[in-house]
């Protein structure tokens, strides 16, 4: 399931021996992207990132069936390799006034879930996913398909069912955040993910040049 995405790298030569270098332009970044709803309190520079998507994530595995669990917040999603933060961004503005319209906010938490399963018939339940954070066991506010035949609950070999999770807000994605499904459960968050993006944080403010500024819970 793990798939890995190019960068294209972008290089401009100054031919005039007086000419002053340009300012660095992150690596694949092009225009700036849109600034997309945000909890963690700072937002590193876009296009200097270089985490893949499965870096982020949260695995589950249940009997026959694969559980995968994304965090949208921006903070969290700037962190990644240019063209993934550009894809899942682009999800999250797609589907933020959608998703905004479930909660009793004018914000939103959302998280990417997909279920996949290399046998037939195997049916899952997407209501038994629940996030454990600050000590409260939360149950998502709505759920936006991504995938035709979502409602089905029925995978067949090879085929993978996504939706939006849409939860209240504010996480604090500092802390500890716990993924149950069904009878199974991960704290790889704070244990796995939470370091990772912690020393990403560091090589991006390194690359730019710029650190972390206050972010914007709008998109």
């Amino acid at each position: 399931m793990r798939r890995l995405w190019g960068v294209a790298v972008l290089t401009a030569a100054s031919c005039s021996p007086v000419a002053t270098p340009a300012p660095t332009t992150p690596v694949g970044a092009g225009p700036e992207a849109p600034v997309g709803p945000d909890t963690a309190g700072a937002l590193p520079p876009t296009g200097y990132g270089s985490l893949r998507q499965d870096e982020f994530s949260v695995e589950i595995q249940d009997v026959n069936m694969h559980v995968k669990i994304t965090p949208l917040a921006e903070s969290i999603i700037r962190l990644a390799a240019p063209d993934t933060y550009h894809r899942l961004q682009s999800l999250v503005r797609s589907r933020w006034d959608e998703a905004v319209a479930m909660t009793d906010a004018p914000a939103a938490e959302l998280f990417l879930v997909s279920f996949f399963s290399r046998d037939p018939n195997v049916s899952y339940r997407p209501e038994e996913l629940r996030i454990t954070h600050r000590g409260r066991s939360l149950q998502p506010a709505g759920i936006v398909p991504l995938t035709t035949g979502w409602g089905r609950q029925l995978l067949q070999p090879q085929q993978t069912q996504s939706a939006i999770y849409v939860f209240e807000p504010p996480f604090d994605y500092d802390l500890p955040v716990t993924i149950r499904y069904g009878m199974q459960e991960s704290d790889d968050w704070h244990r796995v993910v939470l370091p990772r993006l912690e020393e990403e944080r560091v090589r991006v403010e390194s690359r730019s040049g710029v650190r972390a500024t206050a972010g914007s819970r709008t998109p």
